[in-house]
């Protein structure tokens, strides 16, 4: 395990506090638990973003397909 050092704002650890009483958790326990959330949350975010990029390559790509073969029916239907 590592060790870490941050500098964060009074407001912000005072809220902390008040939070860790009602629930009974170290400080650093409640970090870990946020920053792991948080990760969990970014992760999804991130791979939402990459399915969307690949949805619409594959959009992209099977319009392209879609439009070889109206081409193809067309020269189709003038050869008959």
């Amino acid at each position: 395990m590592k060790s870490l050092s941050l500098k964060i704002e009074d407001s912000i650890i005072n809220e902390t506090d008040e939070l860790i009483k009602d629930i009974k958790i170290s400080r650093n326990q409640y970090i870990i638990q946020a920053i792991a959330f948080y990760n969990k949350i970014k992760k999804r975010k991130l791979l939402e973003a990459r399915m969307k990029r690949a949805v619409n390559a594959v959009g992209n790509s099977s319009l392209e397909v879609l439009h070889e073969f109206e081409l193809l029916e067309d020269k189709f239907d003038d050869d008959y």
